[in-house]
């Protein structure tokens, strides 16, 4: 397993900044890309570093947007056409990740 130090952040933000317009991927499917379990580290990565990829193109399990963020990251889907549909939750919506999951 690669220890998360600097070359980890590199190699995130490099998995991130690979994601094509209309896909995503879950902080875990990053983390597998890296040979990696640590999804929860993938996060901490995009929360200190992530602004100058397409951090929205990384969401959580289940195809909910980034904590915080479903407002802005909304408005990328739509214009990426990332297929969404409506949720009743605090997010109000969920990304269908059969539909656009990138496997990198």
């Amino acid at each position: 397993m690669p220890r998360h130090g600097e070359g980890f952040v590199d190699a995130v933000l490099a998995v991130v900044a690979d994601i094509p317009p209309g896909s995503v991927m879950t902080y875990g499917d990053v983390a597998a890309t890296l040979g990696s379990r640590g999804a929860r580290a993938v996060g901490q990565v995009m929360a200190r570093y992530g602004g100058e990829v397409p951090w929205w193109r990384v969401v959580r399990a289940g195809g909910r947007p980034p904590a915080g963020h479903a407002d802005a990251a909304r408005e990328h889907y739509v214009a990426e056409g990332v297929p969404i549909r409506p949720v009743d939750d605090e997010d109000g919506y969920r990304i269908d990740l059969a539909a656009c999951r990138w496997r990198g």
